[in-house]
């Protein structure tokens, strides 16, 4: 069965849909049977890997409201680089539309669970990209994951609503999902000429102790481009700093 691993911080860009594109692709280069869901209105998950979110007439949007299958909506990406490894459940603006139609559903805290219980078996690794902000669609995310991974910008504000996170994952295991635990916090967009950059990696590592990943995600302008031309880092500069770090 399937690890699902949701990737949230309601702080908008600190590098959520970096995470979830790399670190899927990376996994699917290991040969690891790989999906992710981008569960973000703005699709940006779906662009970065070159899917035309406009063009689409099927979106996880009908997968959460029961109309739709994972299977039937899902993509594949660079099968040929990537061996068929990895899959994608796009996104697009129509996902707005679900945070009202939730609210009169049955189970509408689990609708994005049940849609992936169906498909779980078929994949190793099931990653979640949440929007920014603590909403009933990352709600669903929360109650459908394993484990929550928590990408952190290195900046003044960092820390910064990660207390109101916390409290929300705490409430979503007492009343929804108690089973779910924090994967990590991976600390993002690090310049080691910047000073404040180190004094906030230390003030997490202090608050967080062991949940601190060791590997840090720098400032790379490949891992910043990649998206413009629609792939992971590791496809296009298997070389770059950001595509070694995932």
């Amino acid at each position: 069965m399937g690890k699902v691993i949701c990737v949230a911080n309601q702080k908008g860009g600190v590098g959520k849909t970096t995470t979830v594109i790399n670190l899927a692709a990376s996994l699917a280069a290991a040969h690891k049977k790989t999906l992710f869901i981008d569960f973000d209105p703005q699709g940006n998950a779906s662009s970065g890997v070159g899917i035309d979110k406009d063009g689409l007439s099927e979106t996880i949007y009908n997968a959460v409201i029961g109309e739709s299958n994972i299977n039937d909506i899902s993509v594949q990406i660079e099968p040929d680089s990537l061996g068929g490894f990895l899959t994608v459940v796009p996104a697009n603006s129509e996902l707005t539309g679900a945070e009202v139609e939730l609210i009169h559903l049955e189970r509408r805290e689990w609708r994005l669970k049940d849609a992936i219980d169906l498909v779980r078996d078929q994949y190793d690794y099931i990653f979640i990209d949440c929007p920014p902000s603590l909403s009933l669609l990352t709600v669903n995310a929360l109650a459908a994951s394993d484990s929550v991974l928590v990408p952190v910008q290195c900046e003044y504000y960092a820390m910064e609503g990660l207390g109101q996170l916390k409290r929300t994952i705490s409430l979503i295991k007492q009343r929804l999902n108690p089973e779910l635990s924090i994967e990590g916090y991976l600390l993002t967009m690090f310049d080691s000429r910047n000073n404040i950059c180190h004094m906030v990696a230390n003030e997490l590592r202090n608050y967080f102790n062991g949940d601190v990943f060791d590997t840090i995600i720098y400032r790379n302008v490949r891992l910043a481009e990649s998206p413009s031309h629609g792939k992971p880092a590791l496809l296009y500069d298997v070389k770059s700093i950001g595509a070694k770090s995932y």
